[in-house]
């Protein structure tokens, strides 16, 4: 095996050359690393391009995917021009808001092609340098690792008998709050070419147009911008991961687990005695970055494995994780081990987003609504359908059959769809749910 295919094994799965070396400079050389902008070249812009999904949304230029490929290559060749001489701007991001829970809204930003392609070749980059630098409980927005990993992590410390209270952790509107100044001040520890960081910061400082408004924020990172999470990892794994690891972990006498996907994260710790003094300071710490706990969704849940002669029931708390909550549940044979089911939240919001899809696409054919629903499911069923959560998903089944014969029946008044016909119509457009979920125990 040569030498370029030994780091390419070593680093992440289809890396262009150039940034397999960025990514074994970065393994060489803890500190700051100059020259790098280069490596945001025509290929780079090009490859970016390509992960554009085909339908999505478009800028405040109106430019979609498919126009800017038109010309793609004299496009990118004048866009790599732009950003040789440093004439690049990127231009004000388009907000929505998207509807969430109890009536609120999450703001999601969204970018021209153009900048959406910059700020993927960033994120390309500054992955293949800081994959070299994360720490093992970080989760999120990082290849080749998923959220069931970090639930397998959290089941294998259970398992062992290494959480008994569980600190749950909610950040208080996170990605808008982040210091950028100190984001900057973080990143230069890595970074220490200047053209590399004053493109970072023309992605960073950009207007917002919402509802024809323009403002300039001068906290936070847009939302729906793939650059976006890697920032916010990059803030995280100074702020909490390292910090946990050299400061409190080593002060703790007993032992202690962090999970983190992106600003989702727990920390398990073996003595409830050390619990409320590392809620302090993690309170402190996050203060020190501009960051809050939000007081009413942060909490220490006793968390120990009940006594083998309590042989029914539940365990004494729950807590809640990347949309499970994990509870203690007694088998047959009378043994304790920590269960994994939808959260009532998450449970809900599938719900009543099948409802309102059926209604929005009740004039499609058959055909169509049945397989766009079915994908629809099958992703929430990829996601959710684990091992003991098989009520779970058998609701939300139910729910969408109910669902869609509820608004098939409402689209004509002529000929009224009955649960007969619609049974019938089942046989051959079927939204079953799937029947064995996958396991979250870990194998050590």
């Amino acid at each position: 095996m040569t030498r370029k295919q030994e780091a390419e094994q070593r680093f992440l799965p289809g890396m262009s050359p150039g940034l397999v070396r960025v990514a074994e400079a970065a393994q060489r050389n803890p500190g700051g690393l100059l020259s790098l902008a280069h490596h945001i070249d025509v290929d780079a812009l090009r490859r970016a391009f390509h992960r554009i999904r085909a339908k999505a949304a478009v800028g405040v230029d109106g430019t979609t995917k498919e126009e800017y490929g038109y010309n793609l290559t004299r496009n990118l060749l004048d866009l790599h021009q732009r950003l040789k001489s440093m004439r690049y701007r990127h231009q004000v991001i388009r907000r929505v808001h998207i509807d969430k829970e109890g009536g609120k809204t999450r703001p999601i930003g969204i970018s021209t092609v153009e900048d959406k392609i910059v700020q993927d070749s960033l994120r390309e980059l500054l992955e293949a340098i800081y994959e070299q630098d994360f720490l093992d409980c970080s989760y999120g927005f990082r290849p080749g690792r998923s959220a069931h990993d970090a639930l397998q992590a959290l089941n294998g410390a259970v398992r062992r008998g290494e959480v008994n209270v569980v600190l749950e952790a909610d950040i208080v509107s996170f990605f808008d709050r982040i210091d950028r100044t100190k984001l900057k001040q973080l990143l230069e520890q890595r970074l220490a070419d200047k053209s590399l960081m004053r493109l970072i910061g023309k992605c960073l400082h950009v207007g917002v147009l919402d509802d024809g408004v323009e403002t300039s924020p001068e906290l936070g990172t847009v939302q729906g911008s793939t650059l976006s999470p890697l920032l916010a990892n990059v803030y995280l794994h100074h702020v909490l991961d390292v910090w946990f690891e050299t400061d409190i972990k080593p002060a703790l006498r007993g032992k202690a687990i962090l999970v983190r996907y992106a600003d989702d994260f727990i920390i398990g710790l073996e003595r409830p005695e050390e619990a409320e003094h590392v809620l302090s300071l993690l309170s402190q710490r996050l203060a020190a970055f501009g960051l809050e706990l939000h007081p009413g969704k942060s909490r220490l849940v006793g968390f120990r494995r009940p006594s083998e002669r309590q042989s029914r029931g539940k365990g004494p708390g729950t807590f809640d994780l990347l949309g499970f909550t994990h509870y203690w549940r007694c088998s047959r044979r009378g043994r304790w081990y920590m269960a994994t089911k939808t959260s009532r939240s998450r449970q809900r919001r599938a719900i009543t987003a099948v409802y309102d899809w059926c209604r929005r696409h009740r004039h499609q054919s058959v055909p169509a609504q049945h397989d766009a629903l079915r994908r629809k499911l099958n992703g929430h069923y990829n996601y959710f359908n684990v091992r003991g959560n098989s009520a779970a998903i058998g609701r939300l089944a139910f729910h969408a059959r109910r669902a869609w014969f509820k608004w098939l029946r409402r689209r004509s008044q002529r000929s009224r769809l009955n649960w007969d016909r619609f049974n019938d119509l089942l046989r051959d457009f079927p939204l079953s749910a799937p029947k064995v979920g996958k396991s979250l125990w870990a194998s050590s």
